[in-house]
């Protein structure tokens, strides 16, 4: 019998109604005859709340500790689904991400799947059950509780759709499918009916919020096809697999909440130093002058901590740069030259600035002040995505 696994994020789930209606959906793919396993993030902003009241505590919560708080709001949300769906005559079974088998690394906010055992899972579909599982979490190998980081519930349902054998899998969110830019910045935005693992890996990396970038990494390994779709309506789509977009540019993304960091030094230094905190790099180069390192602050809640030991061992030697911003144009076969030429007209013509520029056979990114992102987000958007 045919499996496949769905996906459903907080605004799916937002409340009671929206749950409710998110369990017809489910019990209606189960009716057609198929094998159902559904991953579940928290209900609306419950993620958020549990990091301000840690926050209440501490400005720099231990990861550890946030890890057993922050996966407690995925279990709520399963456990009411599941009831959603027993009321409807339906057999469903909920299950933590330990017990479905999700090992990750013993990296704490901001973890890695190693392995997937889904034993559990399998035996639970065997039995014609629809199961539930708690996205954004696994079990390190330590055995300890472990949270995925931001958007990690899309890498538990790629990851299960591989494990299982699934036809598919479906990410369903407020939001139906990948758009050439966030509709919300640019309302000249097009939504894609087809992308490639490598167009959809680059946006994900560079800010693009509708999928997770581990999660595509998953799903290339495996050949798995994703579906990005509205969760309560059945048309438009993405599909998200080895069919590129079409488009030499496909999009235009802006990752916030940047730091970049200025040492003095060798490059292996400091990024030996972060590699020991437990921060996954953008960027590590060394421009002849010392060492530049670009990271998210999105996975460290305990930044200020962080700094203040970073700040200890480098000394007068280390300038730190917060609160950033990077707009990235995907795009094949950039020609890095005549590109970053075109790039900067863009900058001059709206009265920005770019603070630094990096490029690849697929990207071009610009490093920003957040107070010029949205405006030179639509510029870029308009310079480098035009219709075919």
């Amino acid at each position: 019998m045919e499996i496949v696994v769905q996906k459903y994020g907080g605004s799916s789930v937002a409340d009671v109604p929206k749950l409710e209606r998110v369990a017809d959906r489910i019990a209606r793919v189960a009716r057609e005859g198929k094998r159902v396993c559904v991953v579940v993030s928290a209900m609306g902003r419950t993620t958020d709340q549990l990091l301000a009241l840690a926050r209440e505590i501490t400005d720099s919560p231990p990861r550890r500790e946030l890890d057993m708080l922050l996966s407690t709001g995925e279990r709520i949300a399963m456990a009411l689904l599941a009831m959603a769906i027993q009321k409807r005559g339906l057999e469903a079974i909920s299950f933590t991400g330990s017990q479905s088998g999700i090992m990750t690394n013993d990296r704490h906010s901001g973890a890695r799947i190693i392995e997937v055992r889904p034993v559990r899972i399998q035996d639970e579909l065997e039995r014609d059950k629809i199961v539930i599982v708690a996205g954004f979490q696994g079990m390190s190998y330590k055995r300890e509780i472990t949270t995925l980081g931001r958007g990690g519930s899309d890498t538990t349902a790629v990851a299960l759709a591989a494990a299982l054998g699934a036809s598919y899998c479906e990410i369903c969110s407020d939001v139906d499918g990948v758009y050439t830019a966030d509709p919300r910045v640019v309302a000249e935005a097009l939504r894609l009916d087809t992308i490639s693992y490598p167009e959809m890996q680059e946006l994900a990396e560079h800010g693009a919020k509708v999928l997770n970038a581990q999660a595509v990494e998953w799903a290339e390994k495996a050949g798995i096809q994703i579906y990005a779709r509205a969760t309560h309506s059945e048309a438009g789509g993405t599909r998200v697999g080895n069919q590129a977009s079409g488009r030499r540019a496909c999009g235009v993304a802006c990752a916030r909440n940047l730091v970049r960091l200025r040492a003095r030094g060798p490059a292996s230094s400091l990024g030996r130093s972060l590699a020991d905190e437990g921060v996954s790099l953008w960027r590590l180069s060394d421009d002849g002058s010392g060492t530049v390192a670009v990271f998210s602050k999105e996975d460290l809640p305990d930044w200020l901590a962080l700094k203040r030991r970073l700040l200890d061992r480098f000394g007068e030697g280390l300038a730190v740069e917060e609160g950033l911003a990077a707009i990235s144009v995907v795009a094949t076969g950039l020609a890095p030259a005549s590109e970053v030429s075109r790039a900067l007209d863009e900058v001059a013509r709206t009265e920005t600035g770019a603070l630094g520029i990096d490029t690849s056979p697929l990207r071009l990114t610009l490093l920003v002040r957040p107070s010029d992102s949205e405006k030179l987000t639509r510029a870029l958007h308009q310079a480098f995505v035009n219709p075919i």
